[in-house]
């Protein structure tokens, strides 16, 4: 073997030893958020200095080391911000990072005199000169609403900081200017100015008055970048996709319920090379969120998911996969790795065996025999049959009854309802003795033969029941429309909650269980579980896929977003900025 292929050999035996070249992005965030940190706190503080290195104070004139403490401070605050950036191997933090580096290593040793510091900052800069390859992914989807979030997060932390600068030098103040007069002093020193307070000695005065300059400089500069750069809008599915996806539907939709909800107008797409196969997602907190099956040939599925996998490689997004079949499962598993765990079940019910005798449905029986001796009255078409008055009417009675100021849904909602392009979709209405319109239920298609339910919403003035009574009148209609099976809400959860409650359960399932009726309170765990299985339907599992056990709260996070049970309202200069205009 030749001295140079034994060396590669050598070299790649012995470097995950040390670091692992997939693991520097990490490493080198971290490492640069404590230099960061170090940065601010030496620049702040006027007594974090090394020791050792005092006889090298007289070295530098005190212009010279006034002005490094300002830019210790402000290239601190530039790496921690930074940090998660380059965690995510992003390009253009690297860029940053490979320039604030010297910046940070010159600082280290002009105002606090530590060599060793320098020596970090020049290790750092020099694994990532080494590393370079490790920092390719691309910058996120952008805004520009950021710039003004942006510069009121910089506008509090600089005002803070700038009053710890101001008091750092309690000694040498002349008088004792109380706390109004140093956050004048810090509003005025921000935009340049000299402010009321003034020091005995000319070095503090200075290292004040650059502090503060630098604040304000780093406020402004950031905020004009994001405000002047391009926008780039969140991507959405646009009429070309949606006509794709809509053919590969046509014929193989049959295959997954929840596949007519990839056309989703607020979703992306990736298709396999083919074009037979696709995975529709959204990117939500840095989690590249796909939902249900692929779309399409599941020979072509590997094509899709690959495509799936290099896009989240390249913006260093988390990729995850939320409510997939178990054979969807297994194909996600089988061609990325990644791991699965089941989330809950989805409830289906055949139309041909659907039946309200019996003991079991006893309870769904006399409920809806009450409604309907209350007068109640059940309408089931297809939304193609609906006159634009009557669409409309539905649109302000589902707006109206919504409980919530956003609209929920992303696994199994199409967050749409009345387009012409959803004309093959099924809707239930309750109207009551008076003819007016009480409850609703709106279906899409599951192939040529099935449907989903995507939508189910009903006054709250409205008698109980109304909503069973629907989806009895869904099953009893559903022969004439040609429907054979029908999906009904997915119950997260469900097996434990099951199991949980069963004679011999053991203190752990029943802790576990416990706790999901505790959360049930806010999220219908339990509630929809219940609903669900009033109508004896198959249990049908789902999964969630994943990366590694450490994301899933993030993954979890983010699928809480999508699902609009935790939304962060914008205001109206935001929602004008995420159009991209």
């Amino acid at each position: 073997m030749s001295g140079d292929r034994l060396a590669a050999v050598r070299g790649t035996r012995t470097l995950p030893r040390v670091i692992r070249p997939t693991a520097v992005p990490r490493f080198v965030g971290t490492a640069c958020a404590l230099v960061g940190l170090i940065d601010v706190t030496a620049g702040t503080f006027p007594g974090f200095r090394h020791s050792r290195m005092h006889v090298m104070a007289g070295v530098f004139p005190g212009a010279a080391t006034s002005f490094a403490a300002a830019a210790s401070v402000v290239t601190g605050i530039l790496m921690l911000m930074l940090a998660h950036a380059l965690k995510r191997g992003k390009r253009r933090a690297w860029r940053a990072t490979v320039v604030l580096l010297p910046v940070s290593a010159v600082t280290a040793v002009v105002h606090r005199h530590s060599l060793g510091g320098a020596a970090v900052a020049l290790a750092l800069l020099a694994l990532l000169v080494a590393h370079r390859d490790q920092f390719t992914a691309k910058a996120d989807p952008r805004t520009r609403w950021r710039a003004l979030a942006a510069f009121l997060g910089l506008s509090v932390l600089s005002v803070s900081l700038g009053l710890v600068v101001v008091s750092a030098h309690p000694a040498l103040m002349v008088g004792d200017p109380g706390w109004g007069a140093r956050l004048q002093e810090v509003l005025y020193g921000l935009f340049g100015f000299q402010g009321p307070v003034t020091y005995a000695v000319d070095e503090a005065s200075d290292v004040v008055a650059y502090t503060l300059g630098g604040l304000g400089f780093l406020t402004a500069l950031t905020t004009g970048y994001l405000a002047l750069r391009p926008a780039k809008p969140v991507a959405e599915l646009t009429a070309e996709d949606e006509a794709r996806l809509r053919g590969l539907l046509a014929r193989h939709g049959a295959r997954d319920s929840l596949g007519h909800f990839a056309l989703r107008r607020d979703k992306s797409v990736v298709f396999s090379a083919s074009g037979k196969a696709a995975v529709c997602y959204r990117v939500v907190s840095g989690v590249m969120l796909a939902s249900g099956d692929p779309i399409g040939d599941v020979e072509a599925w590997p094509g899709a998911i690959e495509r799936f996998m290099a896009d989240a490689r390249a913006n260093a997004w988390i990729p995850a996969v939320m409510g997939c079949s178990e054979t969807g499962g297994e194909v996600w598993t089988r061609e990325t790795g990644l791991d699965a765990l089941e989330l809950g079940d989805e409830a289906i019910v055949e139309t041909g065996s659907f039946t309200l005798s019996g003991r079991a449905m006893r309870n769904v029986r006399q409920m809806v025999k009450r409604i309907e001796r209350a007068g109640y009255e059940c309408r089931v078409r297809r939304v193609a049959e609906l006159s634009d008055d009557e669409r409309a009417l539905i649109r302000r009675a589902s707006d109206a009854w919504r409980g919530t100021e956003t609209e929920r849904g992303f696994s199994m909602a199409l967050g749409r309802f009345g387009d012409r392009a959803d004309d093959d979709c099924v809707v239930a209405t309750a109207h009551d003795a008076a003819g007016e319109l009480r409850a609703i239920q709106h279906y899409v298609p599951w192939g040529t033969d099935g449907m989903s339910l995507e939508l189910m919403r009903r006054d709250r003035a409205a008698d109980p029941g109304l909503n069973e009574l629907l989806i009895v009148a869904a099953l009893a209609q559903a022969p004439e429309l040609g429907v054979k099976r029908v999906s009904l809400n997915f119950a997260m959860f469900r097996a434990a909650l099951a199991r949980g409650e069963r004679l011999g359960a053991g203190p752990v399932l029943r802790t576990w269980r416990a706790l999901l009726v505790f959360l049930s309170r806010w999220f219908q765990i339990e509630s929809l579980y219940k609903f669900n299985a009033k109508f004896q339907p198959e249990w049908v599992p789902r999964f969630v896929v994943f990366r590694s056990t450490s994301e899933l709260p993030r993954i979890g996070f983010a699928a809480m977003q999508a699902e609009g049970f935790l939304t962060f309202a914008l205001p109206s200069w935001a929602r004008f900025g995420r159009s991209g205009v």
